[in-house]
């Protein structure tokens, strides 16, 4: 009895030498695909999928021995990390602040704001991607109705998480890349919450039996899941104003305010909890607290690594046999009408009467790659529907996860080149980021700006930004020290940058971090008090003159605040402005206006313009030189 006893005490230790290991590898390979993502500019859920795919039904049906998976998520009897129904709650609770998030960048502002096509899209181009995929689910695989219109509500999101990487360095119209992006960001939390209901929806009616009771219980699901997370978000929102909790606190109190939404909505009514976390971020998000940045920081880092641990998680625990279901002709189809017929009728539909070109509009009916919200909810839905039974449950996952890879591999191999031949791809970068929005900064963004250039401020002071929009700037309150400027998409089309600020650190660093992304055609910096003391010392990185550092500008933006065009004679004539102009304090020089309207940025080294021509006109700030010539 006690050598039996020492045996079952070995393999207990064994086992759970396993599960550390398993554990431990699911977290190292997740934070390594998260890498491999950044490295090679794809979107995370590619490697993270593909990985858990390998460990998991691949390795179990060919690489394994004895047929076992490599990570087994949940217990068999002799190995897996998750036992009983954990994983269903550890995958819920994930879930729960991944939609949290989705929640949170919801503003409602900003689907009035952001145009009709995007409102359209997230609208419309949502109704046609949920009865069109719910159609050609049911005739095609033969699903239920249910079942169906649960297919068609997750495949509905697109993330921004899967859009940004494809697109980052594709250089796009700004129209284009904003609809993109907008579209990801608005329908991502819109398309969980369908989802979210559809499958209420079904559990609550029992596999289709649409009773009364049915549309009892689904309706307290909605009232529940939408009272609490009304009812808390603004609870939340009042104690934080309030300080009742330290700052150190913040970030851990409002994750265990979620979790504990999510939990308390859920024993009210049951799979309330989704909606409940969805409404709660959605509420967050639009009460313009201070805290919020803070909080979606921190929220972002965590599921980075719930992202990471979980994708893996849930495509380990697909079986091979799941494959197989679809390893027909049927998906081809399926994911064909659902690619190429689906979302070029709904973008279409949607982007009809707009200002959009046909080749816009063709370009943005290419690119709808599925994301995260929609494979994490798939494998959840599917193993609770599985689990109780209903039929054709078993499609869900392995289903929504082929549309998933699928179009993420088409967009992501094919959307550059799809650019060039539908002629959206910008040959060049015409577009201007300018860091710092000082006064200066917005009289030159003006300037710009009216003469058809895409200008963009960035800046940290909240103030500079609020008055540069109030001169309709495009501003953006980001720290330089950030990567989320080279996330933006909406940048793409910047091929110059201007370092404008008073720090001389901080236009040096703008110049190194950004110069290859942003300055392909031009990166300049005001040059620097010392520089501007020193003759010999004149950087060709500098801007307008030797001459002129921040403060001589800002001086002069102050008595002369306004931007003048002079016509220019010839060559020579061009170089007696420029002189005295490098001798009257009261006016720089910033552009050479060509005869087409074209405008050159002028260097410190501002005599070297490479072609003056009669017509073209000198662009400077300060006094008008009418009156001292």
């Amino acid at each position: 009895m006690k050598a039996k006893g020492n045996i079952l005490k070995l393999i207990s230790t064994f086992t759970e030498i396993i599960s550390m290991l398993e554990l431990g590898g699911i977290i190292i390979l997740g934070i390594l695909a998260q890498w491999v993502a950044w490295k090679f500019k794809i979107p995370a859920i590619l490697p993270l999928i593909l990985i858990g795919l390998l460990v998991g039904p691949i390795a179990a049906e060919f690489l394994s021995e004895d047929g076992t998976k490599w990570i087994e998520p949940i217990w068999n009897g002799n190995e897996g990390l998750f036992p009983g129904e954990s994983l269903f709650y550890f995958v819920s609770l994930a879930i729960s602040i991944i939609l949290f998030e989705g929640g949170l960048t919801l503003k409602l502002s900003e689907i009035k704001n952001v145009g009709p096509v995007i409102t359209k899209l997230i609208t419309l181009g949502s109704l046609v991607t949920f009865f069109g995929g719910a159609i050609t689910a049911h005739y095609v695989f033969y699903l239920s109705w249910e079942i169906s219109y649960l297919f068609s509500a997750l495949i509905i999101v697109t993330g921004p998480t899967v859009i940004t990487p494809i697109l980052r360095n594709i250089p796009l119209k700004k129209d284009v890349s904003a609809v993109l992006k907008w579209e990801g960001i608005l329908i991502d939390p819109i398309g969980a919450l369908v989802a979210v209901l559809v499958f209420e929806f079904i559990s609550v009616g029992g596999g289709g039996e649409f009773t009364k009771t049915a549309f009892i219980e689904f309706g307290k699901i909605v009232l529940f899941g939408s009272t609490f997370g009304f009812t808390f978000a603004h609870a939340l929102n009042f104690a934080i104003n309030k300080k009742w909790i330290p700052h150190y606190l913040l970030n851990v109190f409002a994750l265990a305010s979620v979790l504990g939404v999510f939990v308390l909505s859920d024993n009210f009514a049951h799979e309330s909890g989704l909606l409940a976390v969805v409404v709660m971020g959605m509420v967050l998000g639009n009460s313009n607290s201070s805290y919020l940045k803070e909080l979606l920081y921190f929220k972002e880092s965590l599921s980075v690594l719930l992202i990471s641990i979980l994708f893996i998680l849930l495509a380990a625990n697909i079986n091979m046999d799941e494959l197989l279901l679809i390893y027909n002709w049927n998906t081809a189809v399926l994911f064909s009408i659902v690619v190429f017929v689906i979302r070029p009728i709904g973008v279409l539909l949607s982007t009809r009467g707009s200002s959009l070109k046909l080749n816009e509009r063709l370009f943005i009916s290419w690119v709808g790659p599925r994301g995260i919200v929609a494979a994490g909810i798939a494998s959840l839905f599917g193993l609770k529907l599985a689990k109780n039974g209903v039929p054709g449950a078993e499609y869900i996952t392995p289903l929504v996860f082929m549309v998933v890879l699928g179009t993420v591999l088409l967009n992501a191999t094919t959307a550059r080149i799809f650019s060039k031949v539908a002629g959206v791809f910008l040959k060049k970068s015409e577009g201007i980021l300018i860091v710092g929005a000082s006064k200066v900064s917005r009289l030159i963004g003006h300037y710009l700006e009216t003469n058809g250039r895409h200008v963009v401020l960035i800046d940290s002071n909240q103030t500079n930004i609020k008055e540069s929009k109030q001169l309709g700037l495009e501003a953006l309150n980001s720290n330089i020290y950030s990567d989320s400027l080279t996330d933006n998409i909406e940048l793409n089309d910047v091929g110059y940058l201007m370092a404008l600020t008073g720090s001389p650190d901080i236009n040096k660093f703008a110049i190194n971090k950004f110069g290859k992304q942003f300055g392909e055609n031009g990166s300049f910096r005001l040059i620097t008090i010392d520089e501007m003391n020193d003759p010999k010392n004149n950087p060709k990185e500098g801007l307008f003159s030797h001459t002129d550092d921040f403060n001589s500008l800002s001086d002069v933006a102050q008595k002369f605040p306004k931007i003048h065009e002079f016509e220019i004679n010839d060559k020579k004539h061009y170089e007696d402005l420029i002189e005295l102009t490098n001798t009257d304090k009261d006016i720089t020089p910033l552009f050479v206006k060509d005869n087409k309207g074209e405008l050159e940025i002028i260097s410190s080294y501002n005599k070297e313009v490479k072609e003056i021509k009669k017509g073209h006109k000198l662009v400077y700030l300060g006094k008008p030189l009418e009156t001292i010539i």
